[in-house]
């Protein structure tokens, strides 16, 4: 085997890698309202979301802009800390603080 297609094989995985990551991620950080919903219900979709912008307001600031960020927005913890100028690990952890408080809120 030449060392081009040894080259070329290494970068094809490292591509695989990158890709098969992002998926785990995008699969770990789901959007709570989805464009495609199937669910057509109106006032269910409406109370849901006045329901969770109530317990958003409870947050601190910074926890609600990052949680809005991640779930309402779609957004990923990499796109979040690049926009808010945080470390990746400091939106991990706001976001590990915030569904912590929100259980707990959620669950009286």
């Amino acid at each position: 085997m030449s060392a081009y297609e040894e080259y070329k094989r290494e970068i094809y995985r490292i591509g695989w890698r990158i890709q098969y990551k992002a998926r785990k991620v995008r699969a770990r950080e789901f959007p709570l309202f989805d464009n495609h919903t199937t669910d057509h219900n109106f006032t269910a979709i409406s109370d849901t979301k006045i329901w969770i912008q109530d317990l958003l307001s409870q947050l601190p600031p910074q926890g609600s802009t990052i949680i809005s960020k991640l779930y309402l927005q779609d957004m990923t913890e990499h796109e979040v800390a690049k926009e808010l100028h945080l470390s990746q690990q400091a939106v991990n952890k706001w976001k590990k603080r915030m569904i912590q408080i929100l259980s707990q809120t959620a669950n009286f």
